[in-house]
């Protein structure tokens, strides 16, 4: 047990040393992006109307700060509807593309997946705004404080520090994902652990969306890392990372009053990531 141990450290560090040093350049680029369109792409989404689920869609897969939290706090004024709400909340993978861009992933990997999100997200949006209709009354100003920087994001002055915090937050994930896996493969190997979730295709999406709706980085970044890894399919991970939308839930919860209307919208998104994924895996 020790020497598996041993060789799973050795293998961590040597997999995970240059992923870091590229994770951080990758969210130095991200920060200094968001600082500076960051205001004006949630102005866009505010003022897309019956487009707003094709606008979400394609900006929700932008990796900003709380995005999605700033789309439930517009969703609870009533500024956006509904369909756009889920749009975004289906298009965003909180920390996937960052993850997959410092591994780093090929453009005809990350691609495919970015698209499949957006088209997604967008098909389901339009599908639920023409089923509920516009939701709700427009308002003049939103007296709704951002919830992002408090509850997620805390994002200090300079695109540098908050670059390094990103980092050290999700590194340390990744570190850990990386030994519990080397670790596992040393103990059972890896043919065996990629067979036991690749041959579940029912199982492995309802587990993986159950993964994705929990309200921290972690999920993203071990459905991510087991994908790359090979462990998880193309459908069990799109399910994990469709119902996967960051602090957008949370701050949901926090900024609309209707509780019950809550958790019917963390149920439809969890189930259309569950739907989504198994016809992937009984496709592919």
């Amino acid at each position: 047990m020790l020497h598996a141990m041993e060789h799973a450290l050795l293998h961590t560090v040597e997999e995970s040393v240059t992923l870091i040093l590229f994770l951080f350049l990758t969210y130095l680029l991200m920060e200094y992006l968001e600082h500076r369109s960051g205001d004006r792409v949630k102005e866009i989404v505010r003022k897309s109307g019956r487009l707003g689920p094709l606008v979400g869609g394609i900006l929700g897969v932008v990796p900003q700060c709380g995005f999605s939290a700033a789309a439930s706090n517009l969703y609870a004024g009533r500024v956006i509807t509904l369909g756009t709400l889920m749009a975004i909340y289906l298009s965003t993978s909180d920390e996937m593309l960052p993850v997959m861009l410092a591994s780093p992933a090929s453009v005809g990997l990350i691609l495919p997946i970015l698209i499949t999100k957006v088209v997604i997200g967008t098909a389901f949006g339009f599908l639920i705004d023409l089923w509920y209709g516009r939701h709700g009354r427009k308002v003049e100003e939103l007296h709704i404080h951002e919830m992002c920087e408090h509850e997620h994001c805390k994002c200090e002055k300079g695109i540098v520090r908050s670059a390094v915090r990103h980092t050290v937050q999700v590194g340390v994930f990744i570190l850990l994902i990386a030994f519990a896996l080397n670790l596992v493969m040393e103990i059972i190997g890896e043919d065996a652990l990629s067979g036991a979730l690749l041959n579940h295709p029912i199982a492995g999406p309802l587990a993986a969306g159950a993964v994705g709706l929990i309200p921290n980085c972690a999920a993203s970044v071990i459905i991510t890392q087991l994908y790359l890894e090979g462990i998880l399919g193309t459908g069990t991970m799109l399910a994990g990372l469709l119902s996967c939308s960051g602090m957008g839930l949370v701050v949901l919860f926090r900024v609309n009053e209707n509780r019950r209307e809550n958790l019917k919208i963390a149920g439809l998104l969890y189930l259309l990531g569950v739907a989504v994924g198994i016809v992937v895996e009984l496709i592919l």
